[in-house]
């Protein structure tokens, strides 16, 4: 386990590598070699650390590696003329919530990787050494974002995987439409992102410490803000708004649906299983925070609910292979902070892991679906696929089945145990994340409709032209076969990434068995120490020193031992909203009727999505026209992007063209004229000088200069002219005398 600071470093280094030599030197398969190495030795370090924890008793699974002070200790005056210490270390901690997290992150990772070896096959080569040091890149800032041990390193991570994806969705950076969407990606996480920061230095106002655990164990004392909307509350909430942004929520969701301009690979990496589950990461990291602040839980459950169902259905009209999945992932995040908003931060990650396996296997069916196409992406223009691409057909079914809960598929377990865990707690978000179920499982059986059965409705193989099948979908740029010869079956290395995937999504939900089903929940009692305070010690490792290193005031003591989990003020399971009953368990057989019902509501759906496109696709066309009204909205996106138009961007644009008008002719108008007055005021200095000042001394010179050619003759250097003045002086003198003393 002290090796940990391992994981993240070699990804780091295959996008150095890669970065710096490859894009001149390496070609394509040495760049992708390189960079799945790195992955790989990544995965092997993360399982040796996850078997490691495992063998600790529950309560010492925490380890701390600290590498280096990053902030030496200072001592700052803090809230109510305290003096605190700040001291941050750059250090890595283990526990049950970060060693699923990077299994999740090496492993998917490593898998997708292998993939895009296939996928990218026809890029440049430069581009291909390219692609791979942004994807190691990206690993090597999730890593760090997840083993984080306090709220700076994850906040180097969680802005290290925003740049990533900026870059990764603008991979195909001549295309406008994807350097677009990579911006507005990056603009609306920041704006995320400042809600974020803004919790962390409330944070550290508050509490005097960045490390997670202090935060929690000081947070633990204090009482839990039922009867107002204290600072607990605007802490939470802060982070929330730092959530909605990197998770894509309700209202700065809008991004992750444009993310599909980039690669295939990377929405699968990216945007499915790993950067957009941050956010809820992050609310279950601050666990005791939430329970303390039951009004923000409140506000994460609506809002997660909301985003569910609004992005579900819109994903019940899309046409592009790739968008449909995009809103499902959308959907899916709702699922997961709906778990986190009534308090089951077990089940949100459950269902975390488990979305990782099937909506990764799903995006990456759906590139083999376009790369079998030649870059389309239209399910309009596909149909009749499954005899062509047999093991993507296979595994896709697979992905769809466990996305709608069918068991005994992973999606099953997680999502009952949300639905579960929402029914104890509020009927209302209950019975719409149960709708959000249905429409899930409608929408994900059409989309396998269009794509696999009925007639083929795409280009013809003879007239396909340059190998992209007339696709203008977002992977139609990303290369093609110099002849296009019909749908084909993925390589080998991508067909490997998807049964491998396929397995996980139909095993990974084993390790949450609920009681009902005879299970233990394993993954829930797994999980349990990381969402509650401890006030015992942390056992320090790596470079030897005690602790976390972040001091909170001076003399406060540092963890340094075995840790020991103690109850939290607040149980994780105590939410936002206190069930009718008193918090009490429902039956076993009233828990086992909740679960057929939601599977009931996963066969209504394939059943219907079944009728409509396979059996009687007249059906959906009639509907169609019937609700052209509604289907424009959905097919419109509720016209939110078009609501940020008009207000949000017009009003942004007016207000700089406005400020920029203001600066022109206000500003610089007053810069430019006490410009022009300095000049006019030295030109009539000027004329003054020198018309006027230099023309009187000038004068008084000229008179001297006259004068003196008088007064020089005078100067003979004759002895008796000097004489004879004299003697006219002695005459002038006597004669004013005496004209003087006659008139007195």
């Amino acid at each position: 386990m002290d090796l940990i600071w391992l994981i993240p470093l070699l990804p780091g280094l295959g996008a150095a590598v890669n970065g710096i030599f490859g894009i001149r030197y390496f070609s394509k398969r040495t760049a992708g070699v390189l960079a799945c190495t790195t992955m790989a030795i990544a995965l092997g370090l993360s399982l040796t650390a996850f078997v490691q924890l495992l063998g600790l008793s529950p309560e010492a699974r925490v380890h701390d590696v600290v590498l280096f002070d990053w902030f030496p200790r200072t001592a700052l005056e803090m809230a109510g003329g305290r003096i605190g210490s700040l001291h941050i270390p750059w250090a890595f901690r283990l526990d049950p919530l970060s060693s699923m997290m990077i299994l999740i992150v090496t492993g998917i990772g490593f898998l997708i990787h292998v993939y895009s070896i296939g996928y990218m096959h026809d890029e440049p080569r430069g581009g291909v050494a390219r692609y791979f040091s942004y994807l190691n890149l990206f690993c090597f800032f999730m890593l760090t974002l997840v083993l984080g041990a306090n709220y700076l390193v994850m906040f180097v991570g969680w802005e290290g995987v925003g740049l990533c994806s900026y870059l990764l969705i603008g991979y195909w950076y001549e295309k406008k439409s994807a350097a677009d969407a990579g911006k507005k990606a990056f603009i609306f996480n920041r704006v995320g992102d400042w809600g974020f920061l803004l919790g962390v230095f409330l944070i550290y106002f508050t509490f005097g410490s960045f490390d997670f655990r202090e935060v929690a164990n000081a947070a633990a004392t204090l009482p839990v803000e039922t009867a107002q909307f204290g600072t607990l509350s605007l802490i939470t909430l802060l982070l929330f708004v730092g959530a909605t942004g990197k998770s894509a929520q309700i209202p700065l969701y809008v991004w992750l649906p444009d993310a599909m301009e980039g690669p295939t690979p990377v929405s699968a990496l990216i945007h499915a299983a790993t950067m957009v589950t941050a956010g809820v990461y992050m609310v279950g990291r601050n666990a005791v925070l939430f329970t303390h602040a039951p009004m923000t839980m409140e506000i994460v459950a609506i809002v997660g609910v909301l985003t569910a169902v609004m992005a579900a259905s819109i994903g019940l009209v899309q046409t592009d292979i790739k968008r449909v999945l995009a809103y499902s992932t959308v959907s899916q995040l709702g699922y997961m902070f709906v778990a986190m908003g009534v308090g089951a931060f077990a089940a949100g990650a459950f269902h975390l892991m488990t979305h990782a396996f099937f909506k990764a296997l799903l995006f990456l069916c759906s590139g083999a679906v376009i790369h079998g196409m030649a870059g389309e992406q239209n399910m309009l223009k596909m149909g009749g696929l499954r005899k062509h691409l047999p093991i993507t057909f296979w595994t896709m079914m697979i992905g769809t089945f466990a996305i709608a809960g069918m068991p005994p598929l992973s999606g099953f377990f997680s999502k009952d145990e949300i639905l579960y865990k929402a029914f104890l707690s509020n009927k209302a978000i209950w019975g719409l994340a149960a709708f959000a179920a249905l429409m899930t499982a409608f929408y994900m059986y059409r989309l396998m409709s269009l794509t696999f059965f009925g007639p083929y409705r795409g280009a013809a193989w003879e007239t396909a032209g340059d190998g992209h099948g007339g696709g203008h979908g977002d992977d139609a740029g990303h290369g093609g076969h110099a002849a296009w010869h019909g749908p084909h079956e993925a390589p080998k290395s991508m067909t490997f990434a998807l049964v491998v995937l396929a397995v996980g999504a139909v095993l990974a939900g084993l390790v949450g068995i609920p009681a009902a089903l005879g299970g233990g929940n394993a993954i829930e009692h797994f999980l349990a120490p990381s969402f509650e305070a401890s006030h015992g010690a942390l056992t320090a490792g790596g470079t030897g020193h005690a602790g976390t290193g972040v001091g909170t005031e001076a003399g406060a003591t540092t963890y340094s031992g075995a840790a020991t989990h103690t109850e939290p003020a607040t149980a994780p399971g105590a939410a936002a909203f206190v069930p009718a009953e008193g918090g009490a368990e429902i039956s076993k057989a009233f828990e086992l009727g909740l679960m057929a019902f939601s599977v009931l509501l996963g066969i209504i759906g394939i059943a219907v999505a079944y009728r409509f496109y396979v059996r009687s696709p007249e059906i959906a066309a009639r509907l169609e026209q019937r609700l052209s009204g509604p289907h424009r909205v959905l097919t419109n996106k509720y016209y939110v992007d078009e609501l940020y138009d008009a207000t949000v961007i017009t009003g942004t644009m007016a207000s700089a063209n406005g400020l920029w008008t203001f600066d022109r002719h206000v500003v610089d108008g007053a810069v430019n004229g006490s410009g022009w007055m300095t000049i006019f005021s030295s030109w009539f200095s000027g004329i003054i000088d020198k018309y006027l000042v230099d023309g009187l001394v000038n004068l008084v010179g000229s008179v001297l200069q006259e004068s003196s050619f008088v007064f020089r003759r005078l100067q003979t250097g004759l002895i008796q002219n000097y004489a004879l003045l004299m003697l006219f002086g002695v005459f002038a003198f006597v004669s004013i005398y005496l004209l003087l003393v006659r008139s007195l």
